[in-house]
């Protein structure tokens, strides 16, 4: 038998015994220099830690790069809101309201009547001043008129006195020789101190008048004067009755309702001029050492975001914290006493172009940021930053009219209007 035959005489032991072996293997035991199976993926080490890393160093570079260049210069605050005037509209005069002109909400120009207080009772009152008013000046011109009377009574008095004197003269010289009786002598004497009596009554009495007149004309008496006075108080409560808007501006608040009874200083109305706005930002006291008057401001409502920046100007600093000017101050005396960074409120005036524009309202939210790179201005000022003048004609207004009122009366009533004051006319007097 050849060899090729043995080996040929069990072929499926052989390859038993080698499924056998592969099978009982550990994996253990394999090479640890095997290379790995075809088609298996292969494990690589990760770089999330090293891009993290070089992410951090980059945002660090960044944030110094922008405090060295922008962030130093600026200094800004999220705590700011607007601020304006509120106008509130009062009654000079009590009444009841008969109308109401306006509502919230809606703007009101300066001098547009908003309420109506009724009018009767003003408008009897001011008839009564005028028939006073009347009245005094007739008794003024028949005061003056009286200085005239008296003194003819004067005159007449000392010709009486005069012709007394005269016939006692001629009794008396005649008595000598037993011309007239000592009756007739006696009647004369008697004559002459009636005549004297008489010239010294009518003398004060003439005394009496000049006094009540002294220094004035029939126009510029104290009595006329007195008169005109009230007349005016007459005129100003009726005219009273019509509130009119002090300033321009958007009602925010209507606390009356018709019929109701209001007395001086009842709120009515509270109006707020939208057109003189400001901004009042509450800064860390550790961001106040780079704040100065003048200062550029860069403005962000929220009621707008990012794409509306209103630009402005530092006005001015507070001189107390919020916490020091409240009405009921924080005491830190006790022993828990705990630090709180305290804020300061700075005023910021806005460009009025902007805010037509781009009307802001009082108290909406925005972000302030104030450009610190000039820093030669000073954080207080004696003198004033801004015009803070306030004025309203609206009241200065109340009387028109009264002036030509009076001088018609005048003239109607004073027999000599000799007075400068009458010889205006009532045109003039109005509007001197």
């Amino acid at each position: 038998m050849s060899p090729k035959d043995g080996q040929n005489d069990h072929p499926n032991d052989s390859q038993n015994d080698i499924e056998n072996s592969s099978r009982n293997a550990s994996p253990t035991q394999a090479p640890s220099d095997a290379p790995p199976a075809a088609g298996a993926p292969v494990k690589k080490r990760s770089r999330f830690p090293l891009l993290l890393g070089a992410g951090l160093a980059l945002a660090g570079a960044t944030a110094g790069l922008y405090y060295y260049n922008f962030g130093r210069f600026h200094v800004s605050t999220d705590d700011a809101y607007v601020n304006g005037d509120l106008v509130r509209l009062t009654p000079q005069i009590s009444g009841t309201i008969v109308a109401i002109e306006a509502d919230q909400t809606q703007f009101v120009k300066q001098g547009q009547p908003l309420v109506r207080l009724q009018d009767q009772d003003s408008e009897v009152a001011l008839a009564q001043a005028e028939a006073n008013l009347a009245q005094t000046a007739r008794e003024v011109a028949e005061l003056f008129a009286g200085e005239q009377r008296d003194a003819a009574t004067v005159s007449l008095q000392r010709t009486q006195l005069e012709r007394a004197s005269d016939d006692l003269k001629r009794d008396e010289s005649l008595a000598g020789v037993h011309g007239v009786s000592k009756e007739s002598l006696d009647h004369d004497q008697q004559s002459l101190r009636s005549a004297q009596a008489a010239l010294a009554q009518a003398q004060a009495s003439l005394a009496m008048t000049r006094a009540a007149i002294a220094g004035t004309t029939p126009a510029t008496h104290p009595r006329v004067l007195a008169a005109e006075a009230a007349l005016r108080t007459a005129w100003l409560n009726n005219s009273r009755t019509s509130i009119r808007a002090p300033v321009s501006g958007y009602i925010v608040r209507r606390a009356v309702q018709l019929g109701q009874q209001v007395t001086p200083g009842t709120e009515l109305m509270a109006i707020v001029p939208v057109d003189s706005v400001w901004v009042d930002a509450n800064f860390k006291e550790t961001q106040l050492g780079k704040l100065r008057i003048g200062q550029p401001v860069s403005v962000e409502a929220d009621m707008y975001g990012s794409r509306v920046s209103f630009r402005g100007h530092l006005l001015g600093l507070a001189a107390g914290t919020g916490s020091a000017l409240a009405v009921l101050p924080a005491q830190n005396a006790s022993g828990n006493w705990v630090k709180i960074v305290q804020r300061l409120p700075v005023r910021i005036g806005l460009d009025p172009g902007e805010l037509a524009a781009h009307p802001l309202f009082v108290g909406l939210s925005t972000s302030v940021k104030v450009d610190a790179h000039n820093l030669s201005g000073a954080p207080l000022s004696e003198h004033p930053v801004w015009d803070a003048h306030l004025a309203t004609p609206v009241y200065e207004t109340q009387d028109s009219g009264a002036g030509a009122q009076i001088e018609q009366i005048l003239r109607n009533n004073l027999a000599a209007p000799d007075s400068p004051r009458l010889a205006a006319t009532p045109k003039q007097e109005a509007g001197s």
